[in-house]
């Protein structure tokens, strides 16, 4: 019994991406610097998240940024009035990034500066809560955000995305008082989906949780480095 055409490009597109992903990890591995999958619904919050974040975490680690993007640099702008280093990746009608645009990312961040004097480099994927979790980019951690806004159930209608994640961030939560929403309710059904998972409430506004989220990175980093043996830092 032949296997269907689509069912085998597919299969063929995603053995591919994830060579790729290993490659660029390899990468990462060498320049002993930990890699960070953003990935959310669009309007989730990221890129306030990374505005707050990447001027946090500025004061003793170095980092740098490829912002992914569907048609406009916007995002890209609004970080690098941060201060960090910033890679605009334009995908056009992709709704993802994969690992051979962030390959292509990498390259131009080249042409800027030596990865290897960075700590952290931040991935800021396309909005979408599907598509980006089926694509590893070469990244050590996964984190996904969803906020408030988006009510109680996408842990359980996409689960993918949740159920990939190492940390999840509960968003927007400045708003709650105004919303039908209960946040033990979310946190309950990303707990259904990935009880392994760290789930972290935060606003971008108010700087609630920015803290233990920025000790959640801060440890990752660590825990990264520490598990790097001499073959892959030379590799």
């Amino acid at each position: 019994m032949h296997m269907p055409l689509e069912d085998t490009l597919g299969l063929n597109l995603l053995a591919a991406n994830q060579h790729q992903a290993e490659h660029n990890r390899e990468h990462f591995d060498a320049w002993r610097l930990l890699c960070i999958n953003l990935m959310s619904s669009p309007g989730a919050g990221k890129t306030s998240l990374l505005e707050r974040s990447l001027a946090a975490l500025a004061t003793d680690l170095s980092m740098a940024v490829l912002e992914g993007d569907m048609t406009t640099q916007l995002d890209a702008e609004r970080l690098e009035a941060v201060g960090v280093p910033v890679v605009p990746i334009t995908t056009g009608r992709a709704c993802h990034l994969d690992a051979a645009m962030v390959s292509g990312g990498l390259k131009l961040l080249r042409q800027q500066l030596d990865p290897a004097c960075l700590d952290l480099l931040w991935v800021e994927n396309v909005g979408n809560l599907v598509c980006p979790a089926e694509f590893e980019v070469g990244e050590h951690r996964k984190v996904a955000l969803l906020s408030v806004t988006e009510g109680d159930d996408k842990p359980l209608k996409y689960p993918v995305m949740f159920r990939e994640a190492d940390c999840v961030l509960i968003t927007k939560t400045d708003l709650l008082p105004y919303l039908p929403v209960e946040v033990e309710r979310i946190e309950a059904h990303i707990r259904a989906v990935n009880p392994r998972c760290t789930v972290i409430r935060v606003s971008a506004s108010t700087g609630e949780g920015l803290e233990a989220w920025h000790s959640w990175v801060r440890q990752q980093l660590a825990q990264q480095i520490a598990q790097l043996t001499p073959a892959m830092v030379l590799a």
